[in-house]
């Protein structure tokens, strides 16, 4: 139970064994109402709600932007991403080679439909851009993409397809060997860990979860660990990322 007291700035929680007394303006205030913020984003389907040059993107934006500076700083040759949809996030990516006048990006989807693909195909930034149709895990469309990378390229990989624990897990043992040392293999979604029992959510989603397949991965592959990219900047007192992507980006450390 939690009760919001505006006129003191005063949050109160009932943890069942006691209750504590949090400062509305502190970090821990913050982080505790940007998790219910979260949920409630989920059960409202905010994210259905935002584009990127005119192509629905379905993301947190606080996720992209934080994202954006990784790419800034990485600087990769190559941007993989699992899961196409609408495009908005190849767009995304796409604008941001631009920008650093370096790289391209791959997508991968089971299936493109026809008004995506053409509207993805018609978009100024296509030439950035490499589609790829069919399953990110079979064998045969991971050899597709790693024909088109270069020897020496460095690559930075993002997995939004098919969220089940196997689905990413696999996913991330293909494309784990392409993601250049230093670069990231960034898993997203891992917020279904903490969604059970809201609406659209599914029971087995405590265990059945990107999240969860970031760390079997990192467990069986010492070459690899989850690191939270440093901020570039904050003057402020926020300590963690308002994110749908937890314990999302799995660096490649050899």
């Amino acid at each position: 139970m939690i009760q919001i007291d505006t006129e003191k700035a005063l949050i109160h929680v009932d943890e069942g064994d006691g209750q504590k007394t949090i400062e509305l303006g502190s970090p821990e205030g913050f982080e505790l109402l940007s998790k219910i913020w979260l949920r409630s984003g989920w059960e409202t389907k905010h994210v259905y709600s935002f584009t990127w040059l005119d192509r629905p993107m379905i993301q947190l934006p606080e996720d992209m932007i934080r994202l954006q500076e990784v790419i800034h700083n990485q600087k990769p040759d190559v941007i993989i991403e699992t899961g196409i949809a609408h495009g908005g996030g190849m767009v995304f990516y796409a604008g941001l080679c631009k920008i650093l006048d370096k790289g391209r990006v791959i997508g991968v989807d089971i299936e493109i439909r026809p008004h995506n693909r053409k509207a993805i195909e018609e978009h100024p930034l296509f030439p950035y851009m490499t589609l790829i149709e069919g399953s990110s895990v079979a064998p045969e469309i991971v050899g597709e993409v790693k024909s088109h990378i270069k020897e020496g390229e460095k690559v930075m990989v993002i997995l939004d397809s098919n969220h089940t624990r196997q689905h990413v897990l696999d996913e991330l043992r293909a494309y784990g060997p392409l993601t250049s040392v230093g670069s990231y293999i960034v898993a997203t979604d891992g917020i279904m860990k903490d969604l059970v029992g809201a609406p659209r959510a599914s029971e087995d989603w405590a265990e059945n979860n990107p999240c969860q397949a970031a760390h079997d991965f990192v467990g069986e592959n010492e070459g690899f660990a989850i690191e939270e990219p440093e901020w570039v900047f904050n003057e402020g007192t926020c300590r963690e990322r308002i994110t749908y992507w937890p314990d999302a980006y799995v660096k490649r450390l050899r």
